[in-house]
C-alpha cells in the first residue's frame, strides 16, 4: 500500500472542503497497514501542518480524520479500511439544578460509605473521570485532584467550564472534613480527563482518546457518566481493551425512564448503573432493565460545584459516581481485582430496591449499591482465595 499517496489524498480533500468539525474514525483491517500509515503520518505532519488535524488512538489502532477526506479514502481503499461516523454523546444529568450545601450528602450515607471508612477510604486508588473537567480551586477537592489531561486543549489543565465533572468529582472523593463535603472515597486520587465541552457534549473519538490515556497511565477505575443511543464499534473496542487491561469502567445507563439504555453502559464489559431516589425506589427518570448491574443514589444529590460552591443535581450520572466511589473503597483493599470480579461482587452485595406499583424485581436488574457489604464480601473472597493457595 502507498501510504504517502493515502495521506496526500486526504490532504487534497480537506484543502478544498469546508472545515465543519465533523470527523470519521478510520481503522485498517490489517494491523501492519495501520503501522505503515502511522509511520508515514508521523513523517509527513512536520511538513504538512494540516495533518495535525488527524488524531490517533494506538490502543485500537484508529485514526480520527476530518470527514471531508474520509469518503474518498473509503472509495479508494474500501477493501483495506473501515470507516465509522464519529458520533456525539451527552452527559447524563437532568436540568433541575439548585443550590446545595456543604454536608454529608444523603447518597454517601445511603450506600453506608461512612461505616466503611474504618476499613477503607480508597487510599492510592486512581480514578479516571472522563467528563467536563474539574474545579481545581475547590477547597474540598484540592487534596484529591491529580493533573489529568485536557483532550480539547492539549497542554492545559482539565478545568471544568460546565460543572458536571466537578459534581462527579465531589461525590467520588471530596475531602472537606466537618466544614465541607465528604465524598464516598475521600482518599482516592482523581484524574480528570476533559473530553466534554462547556455544553456537556463530546464525540466518540474524544472518549476513545480518554480511555486510551487512562490505560496508558494505569488508571484503576474509569467513571463514565454519559452515553448515546447508538452502538459504536470503535467505542466498544476501546472498552474491551480497557477491560482486558484490568480497568473497570463504570457507566451510567441514561435518564429516559425506559427499559433499555445508552451505550457504553450496555456493553457487557462495563458496569451499568441506574439511579434510585431518596425512598430507595428506582428513580422515575432512570433507565432500567436486566442489563443494569447496580443502582446508586441519583435524585437530588448535593455535591461540589464551580466557583468553590455546591449544587444539587439528579441523574444516572450522580448514581454512577456513588458506585465508582464504592468500587474504589474495595480496590484499596483488593488491588488488582478484575473488572469481572468487581461486577459480580457489586451485584452480589447490592440491597433490594423498593418496587413502584406494577414493577417486577426481575425487570429492574441489580439492586442498590452498599459499600459496607461490598467491602466485607471482598475481604471474605480474598481470604478464601488465600486459604486455597
Amino acid at each position: 500500500m502507498d501510504y504517502y499517496k493515502f495521506w496526500n489524498m486526504l490532504l487534497e480533500e480537506i484543502s478544498v472542503a469546508p472545515n465543519n468539525g465533523e470527523r470519521r474514525i478510520l481503522t485498517f483491517n490489517d494491523p501492519r497497514q495501520y503501522a505503515g500509515a502511522f509511520t508515514q503520518w508521523k513523517a509527513l505532519k512536520a511538513k504538512q501542518p494540516e495533518l495535525r488535524q488527524v488524531q490517533v488512538s494506538p490502543l485500537i489502532r484508529a485514526f480520527f480524520v476530518p470527514a471531508a477526506g474520509a469518503g474518498k479514502l473509503m472509495r479508494r481503499f474500501a477493501d483495506l479500511l473501515n470507516v465509522e461516523e464519529d458520533l456525539q454523546m451527552q452527559i447524563h444529568s437532568i436540568a433541575n439544578e439548585k443550590s446545595g450545601t456543604a454536608t454529608l450528602p444523603w447518597g454517601v450515607k445511603a450506600i453506608h460509605a461512612p461505616q466503611a471508612w474504618s476499613k477503607s477510604t480508597g487510599v492510592h486508588v486512581k480514578i479516571g473521570i472522563i467528563d467536563t473537567g474539574a474545579d481545581y480551586r475547590h477547597p474540598d477537592l484540592k487534596h484529591s485532584l491529580a493533573s489529568g489531561v485536557n483532550l480539547l486543549h492539549r497542554g492545559m489543565l482539565p478545568l471544568d467550564d460546565n460543572g458536571h465533572g466537578t459534581h462527579i468529582a465531589g461525590t467520588l472523593a471530596a475531602a472537606g472534613g466537618t466544614r465541607g463535603m465528604m465524598g464516598v472515597a475521600p482518599r482516592a486520587l482523581l484524574y480528570p480527563v476533559k473530553a466534554f465541552d462547556h455544553s456537556g457534549s463530546a464525540y466518540v473519538s474524544d472518549i476513545v482518546l480518554g480511555i486510551d490515556w487512562c490505560v496508558q497511565n494505569r488508571i484503576d477505575i474509569i467513571n463514565m457518566s454519559f452515553g448515546m443511543k447508538t452502538r459504536s464499534k470503535a467505542l466498544h473496542n476501546v472498552v474491551i481493551k480497557a477491560y482486558r487491561a484490568g480497568i473497570a469502567i463504570i457507566a451510567s445507563s441514561g435518564n429516559d425512564g425506559k427499559r433499555g439504555g445508552d451505550y457504553p453502559a450496555r456493553y457487557p464489559e462495563t458496569i451499568a448503573v441506574g439511579a434510585i431516589d431518596k425512598r430507595h425506589r428506582v428513580a422515575g427518570f432512570s433507565n432500567r432493565g436486566s442489563y443494569i448491574d447496580v443502582y446508586g443514589p441519583g435524585e437530588g444529590v448535593s455535591s461540589c460545584w464551580l466557583k468553590e460552591g455546591y449544587k444539587e443535581m439528579s441523574g444516572t450520572s450522580m448514581a454512577t459516581s456513588h458506585v465508582t466511589g464504592a468500587a474504589a473503597l474495595l480496590l484499596a483493599l483488593r488491588p488488582g481485582i478484575s473488572p469481572r470480579e468487581l461486577k459480580l461482587l457489586l451485584r452480589r452485595t447490592a440491597s433490594p430496591v423498593r418496587l413502584r406499583k406494577g414493577q417486577r424485581r426481575a425487570s429492574l436488574g441489580g439492586g442498590a449499591a452498599d459499600a459496607l457489604r461490598l467491602l466485607k464480601a471482598g475481604v471474605r473472597a480474598k481470604r478464601a482465595v488465600s486459604a486455597n493457595v
